[in-house]
């Protein structure tokens, strides 16, 4: 039995890279990207052309809106035997109108949004959160397989989307306590070195902290995750039922807020401590 082949639409910070490792394990049957990349393995003229050559479909866009867009362009291409796996990072009610749009046309739809930033994908470490039923997670679990080093079957596919916005208010909750305690040293004149020699002997150190140390020595702050991806995620996580009194997540959408605009958009959401001063 022929290996499945797959197509990626959304070639950012991680979709490139996976792209690539697909491509390297022979299974990468196109590509495409909004900012056309023609230079880029495999690339398609448009996302309607790379779901007609793919068995699985992966999308890994910004947002909702953008989500909604492909899978409209990608539509007429759907049909039984087609499955699309939905990686972008979006809310429980959005994942349940993509769902049906995608299984209206006969294809089936697996909620996969993942953990790990732009390192842990070069080293096919990035972690999925699967949510969907059991048949298709092991239908696309050797694909996958190629580009990560965990996938967990969370449940359906809104408990998906759900648990992947809760890891991620979560990190941005550490990022900006670590950039408050990391200013409250320097300020009382703790160098850096002391600073983080005594934190990874504390119960608060996480991967958070050993990730987002040398961009917070050096102040160098190209993306790993971007703000902008971050204050997104803070909003979805805020319109979320039953999360609409949360004060962490409240103070942290809106630190992310005053970091966007002040410019940083682009920028690690570890620029998160230049707000500070």
């Amino acid at each position: 039995m022929k290996s499945q082949s797959i197509g990626v639409i959304g070639l950012g910070i991680i979709g490139g890279v996976w792209a690539r490792h697909y491509h390297e394990a022979g299974v990468l049957a196109g590509a495409w990207n909004r900012t056309a990349k023609p230079d880029f393995p495999k690339w398609l003229p448009t996302a309607e052309v790379v779901a007609r050559a793919a068995d699985v479909v992966q999308i890994v866009v910004a947002d909702p809106p953008a989500v909604r867009g492909i899978i409209e362009q990608i539509s007429p291409a759907l049909a039984q035997g087609k499955i699309v796996v939905q990686s972008s990072t979006i809310d429980p009610a959005g994942s349940s109108e993509f769902k049906s749009l995608v299984e209206a046309r006969g294809a089936r739809y697996l909620e996969a949004p993942f953990t790990g930033s732009k390192p842990a994908a070069e080293q096919k470490k990035s972690v999925f959160y699967l949510g969907g039923a059991e048949e298709l997670v092991r239908a696309v679990e050797p694909l996958l397989s190629l580009i990560s080093e965990a996938r967990y079957h969370i449940g359906d596919n809104r408990q998906a989307t759900t648990l992947k916005l809760a890891m991620n208010l979560n990190i941005s909750a550490q990022m900006q306590a670590l950039a408050e305690a990391l200013t409250m040293v320097r300020r009382s004149g703790v160098s850096d070195d002391v600073f983080f020699t005594a934190i990874k002997k504390n119960v608060s150190c996480s991967g958070l902290t050993l990730l987002k140390e040398p961009k917070l020595r050096a102040g160098e702050f190209s993306p790993q995750f971007s703000v902008k991806h971050m204050l997104k995620d803070m909003r979805l996580a805020s319109r979320t039922q039953g999360c609409e009194d949360f004060p962490v997540l409240d103070t942290v959408r809106e630190c992310l807020w005053h970091a966007d605009q002040a410019g940083y958009a682009d920028e690690d959401f570890a620029a998160l401590i230049k707000l500070l001063g």
